[in-house]
């Protein structure tokens, strides 16, 4: 395996989608968004043929590039996808690289007056785009969605959200269960800010004006801040931390609003969403540092509560922390492109 390249049986094709979604957006990012779509081998050959899709979101701080990065010994996510379709392992899919980056880091993939209409963009835009200009099967039954951590939680609500859309998920180690992957991180961020005086709009400032996460903490504080514009901003786009900054006494009624997105909490909403999907898969590390594995058991135990066929769920807890967990990967694309075919 060479460490710098390989040799592609398919071809990933980069674009750029123009967003009404996202203009005008309270963070001033761009409108224009780049987005990577995959086609497998013998795409070009069988132009009669129609694919099942899958969707691939990233977690808090990813971006589109970063499916390019390169680590030792291990290839990057999309080359691997190409060898599982080259090598037969999968019924061919098109698979599609979503760009949702924001100057917080992420946008957990909702609509908010803090960040901008992500989650419009990803449904309303992105899917009639790709659906638009590649022979896709347009139907909820043959679409589905995967990530992980943030982007994992992206796959789990997305489809509650839009089962007209996506009739499959894959989480890997998605953010649930809040009490245990969120609320632990608040105490450690009012000792952080004991040094800006609690107030975390002077570290953002600060953090903004050298090299980032070159101090300790900084991945906690661009997270609860980017969270908390996701989940508790106020009308006006400003991000209400749901505690306060110096006591880290909980505000009863913002920490609420970040319940309501707890995927284990949405599950009786949203029941019969989750009872349509075609597949589920849900995996994480035993170890996981946000104690996602416990999330992603009580998630589990939650669709079957609500009627979720069992043989519909694939789930499994393997050793591993939060990171080092992307050759997990293929083996939920696989399932979904099984899943998806006709």
């Amino acid at each position: 395996m060479q460490p710098w390249s390989a040799n592609w049986s398919g071809e990933l094709t980069e674009h750029v989608i123009a967003s009404d979604a996202l203009r005008d957006n309270p963070l001033g990012d761009p409108a224009e968004r780049p987005l990577l779509v995959y086609t497998p081998p013998g795409y070009a050959d069988e132009p009669g043929r129609r694919y099942p899709s899958v969707y691939v979101i990233q977690g808090y701080t990813g971006h589109l590039g970063m499916w390019r990065n390169r680590a030792p010994f291990r290839q990057p996510f999309p080359e691997r996808a190409d060898a599982l379709f080259a090598a037969g392992e999968a019924p061919p899919a098109v698979v599609v690289y979503v760009d949702a980056w924001t100057a917080y880091g992420g946008s957990q993939f909702v609509d908010s007056p803090g960040t901008g209409r992500y989650h419009t963009y990803l449904c309303d835009e992105v899917v009639r785009y790709v659906d638009e200009r590649y022979r896709t099967i347009p139907e909820a039954a043959h679409r589905g969605i995967q990530g992980k951590s943030s982007g994992g939680f992206g796959a789990m609500i997305t489809p509650m959200l839009r089962p007209d859309l996506f009739g499959a998920l894959a989480t890997h180690a998605g953010d649930s269960l809040y009490e245990f992957s969120y609320l632990p991180e608040f105490s450690r961020c009012v000792r952080l800010l004991r040094e800006y005086d609690g107030d975390v709009f002077k570290w953002w400032d600060e953090f903004r004006g050298r090299t980032a996460f070159t101090r300790q903490g900084d991945d906690t504080l661009v997270m609860t801040l980017g969270c908390s514009a996701a989940f508790s901003a106020a009308d006006d786009g400003t991000p209400l931390l749901p505690f306060d900054s110096r006591t880290g006494v909980l505000d009863a009624g913002l920490w609420q609003r970040w319940l309501d997105w707890d995927p284990v909490r949405m599950v009786p909403r949203y029941g019969g969403a989750l009872r349509s999907m075609r597949a589920i898969w849900i995996d994480a590390g035993t170890r996981d540092e946000w104690n996602l594995d416990i999330g992603a058991t009580a998630f589990r135990q939650a669709l079957l509560d609500n009627g979720v066929v069992a043989d519909r769920i694939s789930f499994e807890l393997f050793d591993a922390g939060h990171g080092g967990t992307d050759h997990r990967y293929p083996l939920s694309l696989a399932y979904l492109a099984k899943a998806l075919t006709p």
